[in-house]
């Protein structure tokens, strides 16, 4: 997920509410799963629709709808946010196509990877330190894809697409200069229009599900909104509350729910290339986590060195 400051300490309400983001966001594949009748694009026209509704009644209950507002008359942040907008609903297709089209592995395979691949990005992009525990996490990340693509004979497109698009995604994200409540919104509002012509073609061509279909499609389309928009509620502010080597753990908590409901829900085969390849990546990860935990320990050790000296 995004990158945020690092806290000085974990609020129980802060755990509490990223937690249930992670946990939400885990269960999601169930709901999609029951939708998956409908076109991956009409159901993520739905999603940006009834999003609206909910990230307003947030913002005007917070009193920030001025700062949405306020970025319509600035063409250059509009931009920026026209870019996360279009990154985001990449990721939402790619995401709603997968657990649709019995993909689930491929999904969580992407998430658990993304954490590795912003790693290598602020690398690569920011100029950020690479220790040699975090180099041997991506190491082993790529060699997993490796093993993927030669068992497959291509590249797990769903994984990497997953990985890129959120991984630039919250790259893009970090330089918009709005809350992240507020960047939200601003990001539905430029896709509803988008949204709303599709499915006004879906309509006139009569193909529309969400008319034409039967009550239980209609409900849960409107139920897209919430399952989408409050999560990320949650998720935008339980990190201002924790640590980000704490929000770095628990962000693996969405792909392990991923990953089980594609194993022992959905029946996903889980072949011989998955089987060395997902282990690669939970070692990656854990040796990853193991550096970040001790980077995190570093920098509090120097702070109270530096309160000490300061005394």
């Amino acid at each position: 997920m995004s990158s945020l400051p690092d806290q000085t300490g974990d609020s129980p309400r802060g755990l509490a509410f990223a937690v249930t983001a992670y946990g939400l966001w885990g269960l999601l594949p169930i709901y999609m799963k029951a939708l998956s009748h409908i076109p991956a694009a009409e159901i993520i026209a739905h999603r940006v629709i009834w999003s609206l509704p909910i990230a307003a009644a947030v913002l005007l209950y917070q009193r920030r709808a001025d700062d949405v507002l306020a970025a319509l008359r600035r063409p250059r942040l509009l931009a920026m946010a026209g870019l996360t907008a279009a990154l985001i609903s990449v990721n939402w297709l790619t995401y709603v196509w997968a657990i649709t089209h019995d993909h689930a592995l491929d999904a969580a395979l992407g998430y658990y990877i993304n954490p590795l691949f912003s790693v290598a990005l602020g690398g690569l992009l920011l100029g950020e330190r690479l220790n040699r525990a975090k180099l041997l996490a991506i190491g082993l990340a790529l060699t997993a894809v490796v093993i993927l693509t030669v068992q497959a004979g291509r590249l797990p497109i769903v994984a990497v697409t997953l990985t890129l698009s959120w991984g630039f995604y919250a790259y893009f994200k970090k330089s918009l200069p709005l809350g992240p409540n507020q960047g939200f919104t601003l990001e539905v509002m430029l896709l509803c229009p988008l949204a709303l012509v599709y499915l006004g073609w879906l309509v006139t061509a009569g193909h529309g599900d969400f008319l034409g279909g039967t009550t239980t499609d209609m409900l849960l389309l409107l139920g897209c909104g919430p399952v989408t928009a409050i999560p990320l509620l949650f998720y935008a502010n339980g990190a201002k509350l924790l640590r980000l080597s704490t929000i770095g753990i628990l962000q693996y908590i969405t792909p392990t729910m991923i990953f089980l409901c594609a194993v022992m829900l959905f029946d996903e085969p889980f072949g011989t290339a998955r089987m060395i390849a997902f282990p690669m990546i939970w070692a990656a990860l854990a040796i990853y986590s193991f550096s970040l935990f001790r980077e995190a320990g570093a920098r509090r050790r120097a702070a109270s060195a530096t309160t000490r000296r300061m005394q």
